[in-house]
C-alpha cells in the first residue's frame, strides 16, 4: 500500500505522499515531554483566609498558610513510601502570647492525619484533621483541614515546620520548630 502512494503516478494519491512523514515526526516528538519536571496547568492557585492576610491570632499556632498554594504539589519524581513516615509526632513551638503550643500530629498511611494543639497556660485546645499531599518531591508534607494548613519538612523521626515562604526555620529557634516521633 505504502509503495502504491509514494510511487504512484496518480494524481490523487500524490497528495498523501506526506502523510507517512507526517506521522513519524509527530510520532518522534511524543516522547519528548520532560515527565522528571512539574508542569504547569495554568490554573492559578487561590489562597485561603490566611495566606491572604485576614488570619486571626491562631497564625502563631503554625497551622496557618506556609507557602503560597501549589509548590510542587503532588509532583514525586521517586516512590515515596507513607510508611517511612507515618506515625505520632509531638513538639511544643513558640507562642507570642502563651507559653507555648503543644502539638501532636498523626500521619496515617491513607493519606489522612489528625491534629491537636494545646496553647500551654491557656484554656484554648484545637483539634483537625484532613488530608495531606507530597510536595518537593516527596521531601515536604502539606496538611490541609479545615483549620489547618501547614508545611512539614520529612526528616530521619521528625518532621520540622516550615515558615511562611516554606523553607526550613534556621538560626536560634531552629529547634524549637521541630516535632519528634513518638511511635
Amino acid at each position: 500500500m505504502m509503495n502504491k502512494i509514494f510511487f504512484s503516478k496518480n494524481p490523487k494519491l500524490k497528495k498523501y505522499r506526506w502523510l507517512p512523514l507526517a506521522c513519524l515526526i509527530c510520532l518522534s516528538t511524543v516522547g519528548c515531554v520532560d515527565l522528571s519536571k512539574p508542569q504547569d496547568d495554568g490554573q492559578a492557585a487561590t489562597g485561603t483566609a490566611s495566606e491572604t492576610g485576614s488570619a486571626s491570632s491562631d497564625a502563631q499556632t503554625g497551622q496557618q498558610g506556609t507557602a503560597a498554594a501549589g509548590d510542587n504539589e503532588s509532583t514525586t519524581d521517586v516512590a515515596v513510601n507513607p510508611t517511612d513516615f507515618e506515625g505520632s509526632y509531638e513538639g511544643t513551638i513558640p507562642c507570642d502570647d502563651c507559653q507555648g503550643i503543644r502539638t501532636k500530629i498523626v500521619i496515617n498511611n491513607n493519606e489522612t492525619f489528625q491534629i491537636t494543639t494545646e496553647h500551654l497556660g491557656t484554656s484554648k485546645k484545637t483539634e483537625d484533621n484532613g488530608r495531606f499531599k507530597l510536595a518537593d518531591n516527596g521531601s515536604v508534607l502539606h496538611l490541609q483541614g479545615k483549620d489547618t494548613d501547614l508545611k512539614l519538612k520529612i526528616a530521619k523521626d521528625k518532621l520540622l515546620h516550615l515558615d511562611k515562604k516554606g523553607e526550613v526555620i534556621e538560626g536560634d529557634a531552629a529547634e524549637k520548630f521541630v516535632y519528634s516521633k513518638v511511635q
